[in-house]
């Protein structure tokens, strides 16, 4: 599709850290600096306890200068305290702010995605990503940026400072290191594909746990609970399987590496102990080496505590990347010219479904019935990018003046819908043109095009919340007067007033507490409020009854006088008074004009009818 290419942005964990976190990354910076004074004031002590042996070893038997020393080692312990505590508050605020961020941008990303981009993504992984992937990372973001960077960087300067004091007794410490060290290779062997491996099973389990909720109607309804349940089942087994086997896998290797990397006195003592007695150090240097060997493997046992939980941050800040790099419709943030009116021209207009992006769709955010190959236990997975799918739309040509009333109509599948859509910009063209007002849509911004369009379709979805808050979305900060007039003129006024609790009355997810009719006319109530020159019924009466479709009709033709109306529908007789008639058949106009013209013809409109009638009379 016509699309604006967004190039991925390629960044480290940091990288998308500072970029999300916004004005408050100067907070991450603070709270490093006093994450570096904690972690100095928790290993200060141990050098003040090196001077007392030394001091003891030298014969000072002075207890004031002892308990000054004490007293010292005391406020390094309360500043510990205190430089920790105002460290993880600055950086627990600083996260909070970048988890919003985070939802804020994706969620403004996804207005300017197209539709079908966001249609394809299931909405278990979607939300698990929105959700409960960027909510798990909020202990993660708090204490890795302060603590493991503090941490690291104290450990390195120990380090240094042990080869400065003896690099013989320095390498000495690192002897066991190596052992550690391969231990951790094996533990972290395949880890970044075994995380995305278990991340893609616990999607999949949110995707079957989502569509088996959604479809509990319907399983009951033709016994299908225990085939249903069983792929539940299934799905929830997989996912913890995944965990299972990774850390079975890793049990081993992780307990030599935590077992043998803190033990830097294992090698040291018996090196040292003989350095010592042939008198090539002295007692005060050997007992400094060992406070500092004591004190330099704590900072890095805990920075190393932290691995997994940075895979795991880089892992979900992929998926956010993934998102946040989803190619948009081609639109310019101003407008670049102004319509002249609300005419709407299309010209020779190509467009298909689903059409491969190169590759740049994130695999993880697809159901797995699109995955090309079932993930290996190791993890590994290749996911080949979606094939191109026929076109949908051949080369459509048609003008609809300012102020018309123009209806869609033909077969099911036919394409109608499609047209709807493209013209109410939820997807761009593959070839040829929209224009309103003689102006490209492609050269007016998503506001100023939301401005004028009201959208209006069969599958409509209302908030949890009252009634009169769904109409009043239309148009932001509408008064109560306002939302009870549109409803009025809307025809919805009656049912809306026999609800338990009026237009108080909160509809439920989705609109669940209200019937498929009643959740159209609230719908359309809504796009009346919005007051838009240009108005897109796409079959927005279909679920209701014939005389409350009446009302509806007549509220509405009211309510567009003068705006270009665009109605789709499969009723004809509710579109026979249309000014124009675009009969749509395979992706193109099979033909055009007035109800009486097109009867006149004896072609395929005229058959839709005779057909209509008969069900009609029947």
């Amino acid at each position: 599709m016509s699309q604006k290419k967004v190039k991925p942005t390629k960044k480290g964990l940091l990288g998308w850290i500072f970029y999300f976190a916004g004005d408050k990354k100067g907070q991450y910076f603070v709270s490093v600096f006093f994450a570096l004074l904690s972690v100095a004031c928790c290993i200060a002590p141990y050098f003040m306890i090196a001077q007392i042996v030394r001091q003891l070893l030298g014969g000072v038997r002075d207890w004031n200068i002892f308990l000054q020393e004490c007293g010292i080692v005391a406020l390094f312990w309360l500043g510990n305290v205190v430089f920790h505590a105002i460290s993880t508050s600055m950086s627990h605020v600083a996260t909070f702010n970048l988890l919003g961020n985070i939802r804020k941008k994706m969620c403004d990303k996804i207005t300017r995605v197209p539709l079908g981009t966001v249609l394809d993504m299931p909405s278990g992984a979607l939300k698990s990503v929105m959700i409960d992937r960027i909510d798990s990372m909020e202990t993660t973001l708090a204490h890795i940026v302060p603590e493991y960077t503090s941490n690291i960087v104290l450990s390195i300067v120990l380090v240094v400072y042990l080869f400065v004091v003896d690099w013989r007794l320095a390498l000495a410490c690192l002897a066991v290191l190596p052992v550690g060290l391969i231990a951790m290779c094996f533990m972290l062997k395949d880890g970044a594909a075994r995380f995305k491996y278990a991340l893609d099973k616990t999607k999949a389990l949110n995707d079957t746990a989502v569509e088996y909720i959604n479809g509990i109607e319907v399983i009951k309804a033709f016994g299908k609970s225990k085939s249903s349940y069983e792929r539940f089942v299934v799905a929830a087994k997989e996912g913890s399987d995944c965990y299972v086997e990774w850390m079975r896998d890793c049990i081993w290797p992780h307990a030599v590496a935590t077992v043998v990397t803190p033990t830097l006195l294992f090698s040291l003592l018996p090196i040292g102990g003989f350095m010592f007695l042939n008198g090539t150090i002295d007692a005060s240097l050997f007992i400094t080496v060992i406070v500092l060997a004591v004190s330099a493997i704590q900072p890095f046992l805990i920075a190393f505590t932290y691995h997994d939980d940075i895979a795991k941050a880089g892992a979900i800040f992929g998926e956010v990347g993934a998102i946040m790099t989803l190619p948009e419709l081609d639109r310019p943030e101003k407008d670049t010219k102004k319509p002249v009116d609300n005419s709407i021209v299309l010209r020779d207009v190509r467009f298909s479904y689903h059409k491969a992006d190169e590759g740049e769709a994130s695999p993880s955010l697809q159901p797995a019935s699109q995955s090309s190959a079932t993930p290996s236990p190791r993890g590994t997975q290749q996911v080949e990018s979606s094939p191109k799918t026929p076109e949908i739309l051949h080369g459509i040509n048609m003008t609809l003046p300012q102020g018309s009333y123009t209806a869609f109509v033909g077969p099911s599948g036919s394409g109608k819908s499609t047209i709807a859509r493209l013209i109410a910009s939820l997807w761009d063209v593959d070839s040829g043109s929209i224009e309103i007002g003689g102006v490209n849509i492609k050269n007016l911004s998503l506001q100023e095009y939301n401005r004028r369009v009201a959208y209006v379709s069969q599958d409509n979805f209302l908030f949890d919340m009252s009634v009169r808050d769904n109409i009043r979305l239309g148009r932001e900060g509408a008064t109560d007067a306002e939302v009870e007039e549109v409803a009025k003129k809307s025809g919805c006024y009656d049912f809306i007033m026999s609800l338990e609790n009026g237009f108080d009355t909160i509809v439920g997810g989705s609109g669940a507490h209200l019937s498929g009719g009643e959740r159209q006319r609230i719908a359309i109530a809504r796009a009346m409020m919005k007051d838009a020159p240009i108005v897109i019924l796409d079959e927005a009466t279909a679920y209701t009854d014939p005389e409350n479709e009446a009302i509806i009709q007549k509220s509405v033709a009211k309510l567009v006088a003068g705006k270009t109306l665009i109605v789709i529908a499969h009723r004809l007789s509710t579109v026979k008074d249309a000014d124009k008639l675009y009969v749509i058949k395979d992706g193109v106009i099979d033909s055009a004009g007035s109800h009486e013209e097109l009867l006149e013809k004896d072609g395929l409109y005229k058959k839709m009818w005779m057909a209509h009638i008969e069900s009609k009379d029947e």
